[in-house]
């Protein structure tokens, strides 16, 4: 194929409507109205906001989007990010992502755990998981006193994504004989949709 054609076939597909992903993270000082910049730059810039977390980790605020649009559009928020991170004192990082191909082999189960709080939870049920081939899909946790005693404890809810061909009963009862020996309440269910 003749160089030509061959970069108009490529400008051509930057151009289209073919859907482009961007994942943004921001990190810095909670302020309000964070949220309402960051949407505000998406919608005028054409773009769509597909998925987001939000969270306030002591002082500071932690956002990450997962943005799509055509090449165009991608390209004019990309431009917008230096702007937005020196308005609201953030740290923006971002990069070009692709659509997440879904694995029909794959089911989404729910972790959850509470125990109180020690070290080395998180890492403990990420051991777990790994050496089972199983990947996280997504984690949150959270440190809170309990609510009689003001006891510390931590909870931890993960989504985690079981082959089909796993005997769930088997995984189940390993998983809990492991969290009764770190001495933590848990449960693993199937996702409802």
């Amino acid at each position: 194929m003749p160089v030509i054609p061959r970069i108009a076939e490529n400008m051509k597909d930057k151009t289209t409507n073919r859907n482009h992903h961007l994942v943004i993270a921001a990190l810095g000082e909670d302020k309000t109205g964070i949220i309402d910049e960051f949407s505000r730059s998406v919608l005028h810039c054409g773009c769509n906001i597909n998925d987001s977390r939000m969270a306030v980790l002591g002082g500071d605020c932690a956002l990450l989007l997962q943005v799509s649009g055509n090449w165009n559009n991608i390209a004019k928020l990309e431009d917008q990010l230096p702007g937005l991170e020196e308005r609201l004192g953030l740290t923006i990082t971002s990069h070009r992502t692709s659509d997440r191909e879904s694995s029909r082999d794959l089911l989404p189960y729910g972790v959850d755990v509470v125990a109180m709080k020690q070290p080395g939870i998180v890492h403990n049920l990420a051991h777990f998981f790994a050496e089972r081939q199983i990947n996280i899909q997504e984690m949150v946790t959270m440190s809170y006193p309990a609510i009689h005693t003001g006891t510390p404890m931590f909870s931890v809810h993960l989504t985690i994504e079981v082959k089909a061909s796993t005997q769930i009963s088997a995984l189940r009862e390993e998983f809990m004989e492991f969290c009764d020996q770190l001495n933590l309440d848990a449960v693993i269910e199937p996702v409802k949709g």
